[in-house]
């Protein structure tokens, strides 16, 4: 698996050496020695390499935002958050390969589809924990959204239920921390810093 695209080696940063340790078709860990621009001693760091991703945001028609409750194992519980998944391939796809992915991980996840004339908008992306992983996740609000006429799942998915929220319950599911997704959280963040939805101060 490659190191992400926006990953590299240059004003100052050097990867001395990288030695793989685990590898599966989703992740790789490698432990390397890497020299920053603060320090001419490396600092072995051990780093978990994953596809980037998608994180959508999908609009209805009237306003509401699709949320999945989903089962998540490491963390052993069932949470909710905006659809998302991961972007096969090498690392070298184009903005349109990436929206094809947000609307194939929308219809999957959540039974809905982006609607005669609606919009796919690009909001940047993050890396979602950047002491530990290089993935990174491609943000996009997809508006409006209807549901789609029949619905394919992923077999392996453990998504147990899909609700359209309004902004206000959206704000109180966060508030009171029913929301703990970081991909949620953060489009949340970019969505309002980019003026599509407003939380009031309460």
């Amino acid at each position: 698996m490659k190191r992400s695209k926006l990953v590299r080696d240059n004003d100052g940063w050097e990867t001395v050496s990288s030695e793989k340790i685990f590898t599966n078709s989703h992740l790789e860990v490698v432990t390397e020695k890497v020299r920053t621009p603060s320090s001419p001693e490396a600092r072995t760091w051990t780093t978990i390499r994953r596809k980037a991703a998608v994180v959508i945001a999908p609009m209805t028609s009237d306003g509401k935002f699709l949320l999945i409750r989903e089962e998540r194992i490491p963390i052993r519980a069932a949470i909710w958050s905006m659809p998302a998944g991961q972007i096969d391939g090498d690392d070298e796809f184009d903005e349109n390969e990436i929206e094809a992915v947000a609307l194939r991980e929308l219809h999957e996840e959540t039974g809905y589809d982006l609607a005669p004339r609606g919009e796919i908008i690009p909001l940047g992306y993050f890396f979602t924990s950047a002491g530990l992983t290089d993935e990174h996740c491609y943000f996009f609000l997809i508006r409006p959204v209807r549901k789609a006429n029949a619905h394919k799942r992923e077999e392996d998915e453990g998504i147990l239920e899909c609700r359209p929220v309004g902004t206000d319950a959206l704000w109180r599911m966060i508030a009171q921390n029913e929301i703990r997704d970081s991909n949620t959280l953060a489009i949340c963040a970019r969505l309002a810093a980019r003026g599509f939805i407003s939380f009031d101060a309460r």
